[in-house]
């Protein structure tokens, strides 16, 4: 686990990738994604709003590569709705609907989460 500041999921990686290439690490582009592919699973963003609270903004799954760029899909994000009379932001989490790959993993592991938990209804904050 490790912290990455970055304005989106996408952002991160491509912020991994320059750190690699920085470290002076004789590693051509494509094998440096190649390898964060391989080693990262999942990218939780968290987010400061405008009301100055830290919300989970966005968890994307890294699904891995196609071609030269690493693929992702956003499993669960944040929508805001408005900010209330006192500068709350105000909004709900949704899931994308799409099922997410380490879903078997889970299962194996003892961790079944009901398959609802995934549809793209609103969740309460």
């Amino acid at each position: 686990m490790t912290t990455i500041h970055a304005n989106t999921a996408r952002d991160a990686l491509a912020r991994l990738e320059s750190m690699i290439a920085m470290a002076g690490v004789d590693l051509p582009a494509k094998a440096a994604r190649a390898q964060v592919a391989s080693a990262i699973g999942v990218v939780v963003q968290s987010s400061r709003l405008s009301d100055g609270t830290r919300k989970l903004t966005s968890i994307h799954e890294i699904t891995g590569m196609e071609g030269d760029a690493i693929t992702m899909q956003e499993i669960f994000s944040f929508k805001q709705t408005g900010v209330g009379k006192e500068g709350a932001v105000q909004g709900y989490f949704a899931a994308s609907g799409v099922r997410p790959r380490f879903w078997d993993r889970l299962l194996t592991r003892g961790i079944a989460l009901p398959e609802s938990l995934f549809e793209p209804v609103r969740r309460p904050v």
